[in-house]
Formats: structure tokens, C-alpha cells, sequence
């Protein structure tokens, strides 16, 4: 069971659509890499390769 993560300023933000971003600060606070292709991601990950570039 995944645990829920509360959000708060800074965490996303509304693009130019109505879409919510979820920025590197939530994907942080998460914990772990989704591999959705995030724009924001921290983690460095690249959908069209699949892999993770360490940092």
C-alpha cells in the first residue's frame, strides 16, 4: 500500500490546459520514480529509453 503524500504550495502548478505539474519538489517529497515521463522529474528519467541517469 502506497502511503499518501500531502500537497502543498509549490508542489505543482496549473499549466496553460488546467493540468495540474507536479513539480521536482513533490516528486521528492514521493520519495521514488514513477517512470510516467514527468516534465519535472528529479530523478532523471528517460521515457524513450526507459532508463534512469544517475545523478
Amino acid at each position: 500500500m502506497k502511503k499518501i503524500i500531502p500537497v502543498e504550495e509549490g508542489d505543482y502548478y496549473l499549466t496553460p490546459e488546467g493540468y495540474r505539474c507536479f513539480t521536482a519538489q513533490y516528486h521528492l517529497k514521493r520519495g521514488y520514480c514513477c517512470q510516467s515521463g514527468c516534465r519535472h522529474c528529479p530523478y532523471g528519467y528517460d521515457k524513450s529509453t526507459n532508463t534512469i541517469k544517475k545523478k
